[in-house]
């Protein structure tokens, strides 16, 4: 079994308290979009990056401003262009002491809590090479120093699924330092008519006093979450039932590019999340076989002669996860 320590049913209680205190909080903001609210925060719980794909206008920017309000920390957003440097994300050495010769390191907007990297895809490789080394190490060098960023230190970044002029694509050795990827869609219509209901109210996305967010933890508090999700249990069996998901990928004759260990990782640590949010201290089937297309979708290419059909990443996933078989009792 995983986990350095075990967690009492009323540590557990606890932690799935503020966790659903955190998520309550989202769902006032961001309407109709639980599925990819709940993997934000079990992203933040693990540790991870979360790469937001949908079309202008569906609250990507929102759901992280909104998620920052209720944790109480330092948010940055940056607008990723073509002409973007590294140093202008990482930051850069400057002179100081009236001339002097001595040199100090100032900051980028990279070094906050959360970091919305706003259309990442429009930035050229060499940006993006930067953002992805800070996502990977957690630390930027700059004229040999080392500076480490803040422990709670988490990217979200959007891209745009159906505008690709002017655009750099993530390969797929970048792509696969995000932890997990959410698709956003277009809300329903009593989802869309509850948003103008909002604005009517005085809700304005502009003006995060708007949102009526209350603070329900801090970067404390979301320390403890993380240990304590790094102590939920994992079986033997289930940790077989990831391997083979992961591996099942590399495999099916619909893709061209499985996952990597990485992805094995990755889908270990959100399922160790989900447990606690649900108020679990152990794993079960259901909270891999429910993350595994968040996890794997952005990590395998699709044979090009289905793509032109117009099968997705996510149809290729589905057939290969019914064919794995989930552990029982």
């Amino acid at each position: 079994m995983a986990g350095p320590e075990t967690l009492t049913p009323d540590e557990v209680r606890g932690h799935a308290d503020a966790a659903g205190r955190v998520l309550g909080e989202l769902r006032r903001v961001v309407l109709g979009q639980d599925a990819v609210l709940r993997e934000a925060l079990l992203a933040l719980l693990a540790r991870g990056h979360v790469l937001l794909e949908g079309p202008p206008g569906t609250a990507k920017t929102l759901l992280v401003r909104a998620l920052n309000e209720a944790l109480g920390l330092e948010f940055r957003r940056i607008q990723f262009t073509p002409d973007l440097m590294p140093s202008d994300i990482t930051g850069t050495s400057v002179l100081t002491g009236g001339g002097q010769g001595e040199f100090a390191f100032r900051p980028g907007p990279l070094f906050a809590d959360l970091v919305l990297a706003d259309e990442i895809n429009r930035a050229p490789a060499k940006t993006q090479a930067a953002l992805l080394e800070a996502m990977e190490e957690r630390g930027v060098t700059v004229d040999g120093v080392r500076h480490a960023m803040s422990p709670s230190f988490t990217v979200f970044a959007t891209q745009n699924p159906i505008e690709f002029e002017g655009t750099y694509p993530l390969p797929e050795a970048e792509l696969d330092r995000f932890l997990l990827k959410s698709t956003l869609g277009y809300p329903d219509a009593g989802t869309e008519t509850g948003v103008l209901d909002h604005v009517l109210g005085g809700f304005d996305a502009a003006d995060a006093a708007s949102f009526g967010i209350s603070q329900v933890l801090d970067a404390q508090g979301l320390a403890g979450l993380r240990a304590a999700a790094r102590c939920v249990r994992v079986q033997p069996a289930l940790l077989g039932y990831i391997t083979g998901l992961v591996r099942a990928t590399r495999d099916a004759a619909a893709l061209t590019l499985g996952a990597s260990p990485r992805a094995s990782v990755a889908l270990l640590k959100l399922s160790q999340a989900a447990a606690l949010v649900e108020g679990r201290d152990y794993v079960i089937p259901d909270d891999v076989k429910t993350l595994a297309t968040a996890v794997l979708r952005h990590r395998v290419i699709v044979a090009p002669e289905l793509e032109l059909e117009g099968v997705t990443a996510d149809a290729a996933l589905r057939s290969v996860i019914e064919r794995v078989e989930a552990p029982r009792g």
